[in-house]
């Protein structure tokens, strides 16, 4: 029955996004890599190749190009910067992945040298931290498919908001916690090669439907209000706090209390920012986090229809203020200009990455060693990250200005090859 139930699941809520799904015992199927079996090239029915005794494919059909391998070796001199940066803070941060990573088979060994490392006062300088990763880790970089070796570099923050715990002007905004008629699905139980992913659904009858958009939830807010973990007085301000994934709430007495991330309506994420571009109300250098709050404070009757534009909706849980940084994907607290958001399905989270990429909205090198903490709906692809700035306002005035170029650099333990690591990656 809760196999049944999984594969109607999937039959509801990925029909036609996900294509090689095992199919039930004694059904045959060609393997999505092996050779094409009609002779028609690519949406030509009923075509068909004529014999071609000197050249090698039909003519005008152009071969199909293998995508590059996306870990290539590199050597350290390849690493622009690499000599110059002061690894002692990711190596702290690596330190503390290491808490998951020692884990798995492929980190063990590295994650005890660095213990013994630290234990006996090994690495205790920059010169010392670097000689150490050297000696331990193998450079590889990050390439894209296409065999492009440059990607999108964004930035992220921890908002700090004003709220309360109670529903009063101007606190009217409800945040909410994962609702109790949210079904989830493990994707990995059924199909290994699914990890990572997950359904999230509802329950209408007996049957399971996508759960509801930001629109559809929002017309619901009234009778869900006493489910409400508490009130925001800025709407546009409890949006990007979503966008972010977590924040601090500062409540009237002082005190602040930290919400992050639970889970999330399974609805894809739209930006808003481009929305505002296609509609020809901002320009594309406008569409920054700044603009974007600035467009909402001169068009509030259009703010329902700026956000709604959006199915995405995360939902929160409250979490004390230790002097830490927010939980990433990993548990752990992140590092402000140390951790970054990656796609896990190309980098091994916990691994340290040379990111080399510039400042916001200047030309000025950013060269330095990151660890890979966390994940984000948006953050997809090989050379992609997300760069986290800290908490506040000043690191909200950064996150909000990074979109540049960087190429990026995963460091692996000497011995293994790239698909071990992959394949015992989180």
């Amino acid at each position: 029955m809760l196999r049944t139930f999984y594969f109607a699941a999937v039959a509801v809520l990925l029909s036609g996004c996900i294509t090689n799904l095992p199919l039930p015992s004694g059904t045959v199927t060609p393997r999505a890599d092996s050779p094409r079996t009609e002779t028609g090239p690519p949406g030509g029915a009923g075509t068909t190749c004529p014999v071609c005794p000197v050249c090698a494919a039909c003519p005008g059909a152009e071969p199909v190009k293998p995508t590059e391998k996306p870990l290539q070796p590199a050597a350290w001199s390849d690493l622009p910067g690499w000599s110059e940066d002061d690894p002692l803070t990711a190596l702290d941060a690596f330190r503390a992945s290491c808490a998951s990573l020692e884990k798995q088979p492929l980190w063990r060994a590295t994650c005890e040298a660095l213990r013994e490392s630290m234990r006996d006062g090994k690495v205790g300088a920059s010169d010392t931290a670097r000689a150490w990763f050297e000696a331990n880790l193998a450079p590889w970089q990050l390439v894209n498919p296409d065999g492009t070796r440059e990607g999108l570099i964004t930035g992220y923050y921890e908002p700090i908001v004003k709220g309360s715990r109670e529903k009063k002007k101007p606190y009217v905004n409800p945040v909410f916690g994962p609702p109790d008629d949210m079904i989830v699905v493990d994707l990995a139980e059924l199909y290994p090669e699914l990890k990572h992913m997950r359904l999230r659904g509802r329950l209408n009858g007996k049957k399971l439907v996508p759960y509801f958009s930001r629109a559809e939830w929002t017309e619901q807010e009234s009778r869900r209000a006493s489910h409400a973990m508490m009130w925001i007085d800025d709407p546009i301000d409890l949006f990007f706090l979503q966008i972010q994934g977590s924040g601090q709430v500062e409540l009237a007495d002082g005190n602040r209390v930290r919400i992050n991330y639970a889970d999330q309506n399974g609805h894809p994420y739209r930006s808003i920012g481009r929305w505002l571009i296609e509609q020809g109300e901002l320009q594309s250098h406008e569409a920054s986090m700044q603009g974007i709050k600035t467009w909402a404070k001169a068009h509030p009757r259009r703010l329902h229809e700026l956000l709604n534009n959006n199915p995405s909706l995360v939902f929160f849980r409250e979490l004390p203020i230790d002097g830490k940084g927010p939980p990433g994907a990993l548990g752990l607290p992140l590092t402000p200009r140390r951790s970054i958001a990656v796609d896990p399905r190309n980098v091994p989270l916990g691994a340290p990455v040379f990111l080399d990429t510039t400042w916001p909205n200047d030309a000025k090198p950013l060269r330095q060693l990151m660890v890979a903490q966390d994940t984000g709906g948006a953050i997809r692809g090989v050379v992609r990250a997300d760069f986290y700035w800290g908490s506040g306002s000043d690191a909200g005035s950064l996150a909000g200005k990074t979109r540049q170029s960087g190429r990026m650099w995963v460091l692996l333990p000497r011995g293994y090859p790239p698909i071990v690591a992959m394949s015992d990656k989180n």
